[in-house]
């Protein structure tokens, strides 16, 4: 039953990530079900997502470039390290301090996602960033990606796009950076002990074939539902998790 219940949330994570974003959303708590610590949880959600989001960087290649003055190698160099430091600084954290910070992490990742499907700025009235706040914001976003990575979409969309960066570009190399964040605290997170790779590797076929699914239904689902749903899901999880942990 847990390992349908984790299949499931693979699945659902993997169709949202391909639509709008916020499958981690679905599943951190669908691991905590499963009897997983917060940093079990988080490290094992990390690692399974993962192959979802080379392959979704790799589909959009081809519109990946740089901003804010910075090629796309000082950017990809930015992550790589900012993603390093994020996944030494989730194991340097003690279990109980992290399983307390949860529900703020989760809270200030669907403030994001909400501030990012509703409320930000684009075209010429927002902010613009040089190469010096560009590599400051990819750095500072890096680390919190391979922390706990919720809302990292948005928040590199949002940074990306104030540098100049046309929408769609700015979506593939948001894609592809967030790939490299993540892939220096996978390999990090791989000698921690703290994997379970059977949950791993349901939750990561379930999330794969959800990507396929998502594509597909890329042109039949308004997106301001999906973004709508995965908000209304954030809140319920951050209610849970503080009457949880708080």
């Amino acid at each position: 039953m847990v390992l349908l219940v984790t299949l499931l949330a693979g699945l659902v994570a993997g169709s949202m990530n391909a639509l709008a974003g916020g499958g981690s959303f679905v599943t951190f708590p669908s691991l905590l079900f499963a009897g997983l610590t917060p940093i079990g949880a988080n490290i094992t959600s990390t690692v399974a997502l993962f192959p979802g989001q080379i392959t979704t960087a790799l589909a959009g290649r081809r519109m990946v470039g740089g901003a804010g003055g910075l090629s796309f190698r000082a950017l990809f160099a930015i992550s790589l390290a900012g993603g390093a430091l994020g996944g030494l600084l989730l194991l340097a954290t003690p279990p109980d301090f992290f399983a307390h910070l949860v529900p703020w992490l989760v809270l200030f990742a669907t403030a994001v996602f909400t501030w990012g499907s509703f409320f930000r700025r684009s075209g010429a009235g927002a902010a613009r960033l040089g190469a010096r706040g560009a590599g400051a914001a990819q750095f500072a976003i890096s680390i919190y990606g391979g922390y706990f990575g919720g809302g990292i979409g948005f928040l590199m969309l949002a940074a990306l796009t104030m540098t100049g960066l046309a929408v769609r570009n700015a979506g593939a190399t948001k894609n592809a950076l967030a790939g490299v964040m993540n892939a220096a605290a996978v390999a990090i997170f791989l000698f921690s002990g703290q994997i379970v790779w059977l949950e791993a590797a349901v939750l990561g076929a379930g999330a794969i074939a959800g990507g396929y699914f998502g594509v597909f239904l890329l042109k039949r689902v308004r997106e301001s539902a999906l973004r709508g749903f995965v908000v209304a899901l954030g809140a319920a999880l951050t209610v849970g998790l503080f009457l949880h942990f708080g």
